[in-house]
């Protein structure tokens, strides 16, 4: 404090500069009339190298929100006079005691310096606390002493531990500090830079040492943290190649489907519901010289499903399989281009290059999602989840559509009104679909229907030509005691047969949340 405080004592702050996570840099300028040029106080709260010292070199600028310590230490403390810096209890503790300030009293910015326990606090009349720039930890000393720092109670000294060893002088502690560069100077001083001399000599030992050990310490940090980045990205990247090595393979078997479907439909006769296979002569297969028929081969069915729907559910497995095979080809050239940029990335941050530069750039390219923002003023508030997905019937009626088992039992005791309508498929599970009701009007037909279609889509009956829906009051639906998820009964109603209607479906699936 011998060097800082003649240099520092009744200049004014003309600027409080973030550096977060845990360093600030406090800018001064001579009092009014006085000469000199502007100095430069750098205050860390680094685990690995806390320290304080007039800052000589350049310091990059911090992009983005500087958090709420920093806001609220500029508001606090920009235009005031610095009073004195002083040394608390012998202890590596700096105050920096402030008057004139904007809020026209006494304020102080303590900075412990202790290693680990690093902290700077900002703090009002009395010494209370008003701010911190971590939530502040509460050590004890070897008899088990605690302080206790809370927002508008004194300041409390860490709990007194073992003496400190004795200082050592900074010339011997580090003893050869790399050559004063005056900012603006080249890589490697010139005959007449060599001989300059910082505003501050042991500030610049403590900032070329401490400062260059900081440094190397975040970024090493940063290193590690783009490595798991990118390592994570790349091992879920193999992954999706593992699924669609899977899909290709699937894929390829997409025209046995079709020909399961043309044999099931030539044995309609023999379909009836509730069968869970048929044994079909094998059309598609050679017969084979020992065989005393026709190849055979035994189709799964779905017992729940009617015989026309059954074939259908070959016929759509086809067409599925189908446009997976079409799609498998882009999507594996794909992964294979994301798989050797990821890699490229790697070898680059093992190679030295700059992981904040290397970040950007693969955020940039689509490898790596954006960091979120840390800022509490810039995060969303949460949106409730819902139960329900919601769609637009053709005259604008909301209609709801529960997510899983669950948020059926939700969406249907707890979302809707007794005389709004609900609707689910008479012949298979699904999703509780709710067409909510509009107060002294009797629903629209069409927006029943769009209801029924969506019941229909929402369930195992998907893609279904025909099919029964159920359509009841939501008074008369009932949950029986102890009754699994999504299990209901009904106490009145009808049922509905609907014909689907393709372009009414998929104007209603456009809706979704509107």
């Amino acid at each position: 404090m011998t060097e800082l405080a003649p240099l520092l004592r009744g200049r004014v702050l003309r600027d409080v500069q973030a550096l977060p996570p845990r360093d600030l840099l406090l800018i001064f300028e001579p009092a009014a009339g006085a000469g000199g040029p502007p100095l430069r106080l750098r205050l860390s709260a680094d685990h690995s190298a806390p320290r304080i010292h007039l800052q000589h070199g350049r310091v990059p600028g911090h992009d983005g929100p500087p958090g709420p310590f920093f806001r609220q230490l500029k508001a606090d403390l920009q235009g005031a006079t610095l009073a004195s810096l002083d040394q608390v209890r012998g202890d590596r503790i700096v105050l920096l005691d402030f008057r004139n300030t904007p809020a026209g009293g006494r304020r102080g910015l303590l900075a412990e310096l202790t290693g680990r326990g690093s902290n700077i606090f900002l703090l009002g009349p009395g010494d209370c606390l008003e701010a911190a720039l971590a939530v502040p930890a509460a050590p004890a000393n070897a008899s088990g002493a605690r302080r206790t720092l809370r927002p508008g109670q004194p300041w409390q000294a860490p709990p007194t531990g073992p003496p400190p060893p004795a200082p050592v002088p900074l010339a011997e502690a580090f003893p050869a500090p790399p050559p004063y560069q005056p900012p603006g100077s080249g890589a490697a001083p010139g005959p007449d830079e060599a001989q300059a001399r910082p505003a501050a000599p042991l500030s610049w030992i403590v900032e070329a040492s401490l400062g260059a050990q900081a440094l190397a310490t975040r970024g090493e940090a940063l290193r590690n943290a783009t490595r798991r980045r990118l390592e994570r990205r790349l091992a879920r990247t193999r992954s999706r190649q593992k699924g669609l090595a899977q899909r290709a393979t699937a894929a390829a078997g997409s025209e046995r489907s079709r020909q399961d479907g043309d044999l099931l439909q030539a044995n309609l006769h023999r379909l009836r519901r509730g069968l869970r296979e048929l044994v079909v002569d094998d059309l598609y297969r050679e017969q084979a010289a020992s065989d005393d028929g026709p190849p055979q081969r035994t189709l799964a069915l779905d017992p729940r499903l009617s015989p026309q729907q059954n074939v259908e559910r070959f016929y759509k497995r086809h067409r599925k399989l189908e446009r997976d095979g079409r799609s498998v080809h882009a999507e594996r050239e794909r992964l294979e281009r994301t798989v050797l940029a990821l890699e490229d990335h790697l070898a680059r941050l093992e190679q030295g290059a700059d992981p904040a530069e290397l970040d950007r750039e693969a955020v940039a390219a689509g490898l790596l999602e954006a960091p979120q923002e840390a800022d509490p003023r810039r995060r969303r508030p949460q949106r409730q989840r819902l139960p329900y997905l919601t769609f637009a019937a053709a005259s604008g009626s909301e209609i709801r559509v529960g997510r899983s088992a669950r948020d059926n039992d939700a969406l249907t005791l707890r979302h809707c009104r007794g005389n709004d309508l609900w609707l689910h498929t008479a012949d298979a599970p699904g999703s509780h679909v709710v067409l909510v009701g509009q107060r002294g009007r009797e629903a629209d037909p069409e927006d029943i229907l769009d209801a029924a279609h969506l019941a229909v889509h929402f369930s195992p009956l998907k893609g279904a030509r025909k099919a029964d829906v159920h359509l009841a009051q939501r008074k008369h639906v009932h949950k029986p005691r102890g009754a699994k998820p999504g299990l209901v009964t009904l106490s009145g109603g009808k049922v509905l047969q609907v014909r689907m209607e393709e372009q009414r479906l998929e104007q209603l699936l456009r809706s979704q949340g509107s």
